[in-house]
């Protein structure tokens, strides 16, 4: 893929993120991936995007910033909403959230293969503590 195709793709699988059409992973990710540094499945990232958005509804993935190199995509994105269930340990407060995360994922065949990423843990668990 094209650095702009890969732009593309990234922008609408957030895209599917944000209007919760987990149905349509399969057009982003191969069934089996690399998943941080683990081998993993499509079904266990979509089982993981919907625990997120029980426990936080408004849940919600902005771009900052994007970067290609070869069939490598790096991502800073801010993540956003307000947890209306016990998520991560932490009984809801109605104070919203954001975090910051570093994404890196690489593509084949025009899906994702692999797919890491990090934030600050201790930022995100002092936000929910509220």
């Amino acid at each position: 893929m094209s650095d702009s195709n890969l732009h593309d793709f990234y922008k609408r699988y957030v895209e599917a993120l944000n209007a919760r059409e987990f149905d349509r992973m399969d057009e982003f990710v191969h069934e089996s991936i690399i998943m941080h540094s683990e081998p993993s499945s499509r079904e266990a990232l979509v089982a993981q995007l919907n625990s997120i958005v029980d426990a936080v509804p408004d849940f919600h993935w902005e771009v900052q910033e994007f970067a290609v190199n070869g069939d490598s995509l790096a991502v800073r994105a801010i993540n956003t909403g307000t947890p209306a269930k016990e998520w991560l340990g932490a009984a809801p407060t109605g104070k919203p959230i954001e975090i910051v995360e570093y994404a890196i994922y690489r593509v084949r065949d025009g899906k994702f293969v692999h797919m890491s990423a990090v934030h600050d843990a201790e930022a995100l668990h002092q936000q929910l503590a509220g």
